[in-house]
């Protein structure tokens, strides 16, 4: 929602789903709350229809210096990094981390780069850990923090130094965002960000 307000909105309201329902049964199972959905005549100054069946969405990549700047993640392929950063509030829900660590199970990451992993509550950590992700991304030669916003916000646990690359699966890549002016984020998928750990660079998930 704050990305929407950044863009120009004052608010995003959304239609509760299956997804919210199961997860306020599963982690406020006591608690009162009363979804709001909208009227059935309810009437909208303007609707966007996306049809991404007949073209089909593949792995992006927002290049430096704006979310904004999105390009396929094969147009920046090859891009070499020293950095690969999953979690803080984005990206680092369970079922995030399920996806890196099934691209990284058994597998190292390239010599040189760093990869952290942080995830987005407590609760998903220890989920993480039950599960044997924490495990899995130990393995392979990553560092997994506490929960915080870490080296999203270039406050630690991965600040960047002058001419590093990072390609992260945060929401921000506004210039000296996670560190030094001149460092460069890149922001991806988890499944994106885990397979260019694997590489040293920029990598399609669907090639590992």
């Amino acid at each position: 929602c704050n990305m929407s307000v950044e863009a120009g909105a004052k608010c995003s309201p959304m239609t509760v789903n299956e997804s919210v329902n199961k997860w306020m049964e599963t982690l406020a199972p006591s608690k009162r709350w009363k979804p709001t959905v909208p009227d059935e005549d309810a009437e909208y100054w303007d609707t966007l229809t996306y049809d991404i069946k007949s073209e089909p969405l593949g792995p992006m990549v927002a290049t430096p210096d704006s979310p904004t700047n999105g390009k396929a993640v094969r147009e920046v392929s090859g891009v070499p990094i020293d950095q690969a950063f999953i979690g803080s509030c984005t990206n680092g829900r369970i079922g995030d981390l399920e996806i890196a660590a099934k691209i990284l199970k058994g597998k190292k990451i390239r010599n040189g780069v760093r990869l952290i992993i942080t995830p987005a509550s407590k609760h998903t950590y220890m989920m993480a850990l039950e599960r044997g992700l924490i495990k899995i991304f130990m393995d392979a030669g990553g560092i997994v923090t506490n929960s915080t916003c870490g080296a999203c916000v270039g406050g630690h646990l991965g600040v960047l130094g002058a001419g590093e690359v990072c390609i992260s699966s945060t929401n921000r890549n506004f210039k000296g965002r996670m560190g030094h002016q001149n460092s460069r984020i890149y922001l991806a998928s988890p499944a994106t960000v885990a397979a260019s750990a694997l590489a040293g660079t920029i990598t399609d998930p669907r090639s590992v």
